[in-house]
């Protein structure tokens, strides 16, 4: 079973790590992406505060509810095209402190027990899912999309380490 004390020690840490690693960088670090249409580190700090307006707590909320059926909404992966437009990164990075903050706060007073982390709902995509598995899906996302931006940085260098491309994991995913 999930402890919630433990995936707050990384939910809580996240915004901090991204801020370390991204504020008042040069926007080639911050623009960039892979090619194609992947994603920057904007457009990713971008969907992280998405995804804390719109996902994580109001899905908690769902589980938790006394409704008969629980059934999660859609989630528009990618309303930060928009909703980011006219922000830059700084501004995006202490937008994601203040949220994630907040929703830390709420994560907390819940005062979820260990019972109710075996509370279902439905996911449109997915299924049934407990609370449970949508807490640690919280924490790796963050886990994931921390990985994706030192990917998608690294690879500006790709070109440039020559030979020692063939030992850099990172730059061959």
């Amino acid at each position: 079973m999930n402890n919630i004390n433990k995936s707050i020690e990384i939910l809580e840490r996240t915004p901090r790590v991204l801020h370390t690693l991204l504020y008042k960088l040069n926007p080639e670090w911050t623009q960039n992406n892979e090619g194609g249409e992947t994603w920057s580190s904007y457009d990713v700090i971008g969907h992280l505060i998405h995804c804390d307006e719109e996902n994580w707590i109001p899905r908690i909320l769902v589980v938790l509810s006394d409704s008969e059926v629980r059934k999660f909404e859609p989630l528009d992966r990618l309303a930060q095209l928009e909703k980011s437009k006219g922000k830059n990164i700084n501004q995006l990075l202490d937008d994601f402190v203040k949220i994630r903050f907040s929703s830390i706060v709420k994560l907390r007073t819940l005062n979820i027990t260990d019972e109710q982390l075996s509370k279902t709902a439905i996911h449109p995509e997915l299924g049934t899912v407990t609370l449970s598995q949508l807490i640690s899906t919280w924490v790796v996302h963050d886990l994931d999309h921390i990985s994706q931006i030192s990917r998608v940085m690294a690879k500006q260098y790709k070109n440039e380490i020559g030979p020692w491309v063939q030992y850099m994991r990172v730059l061959n995913q």
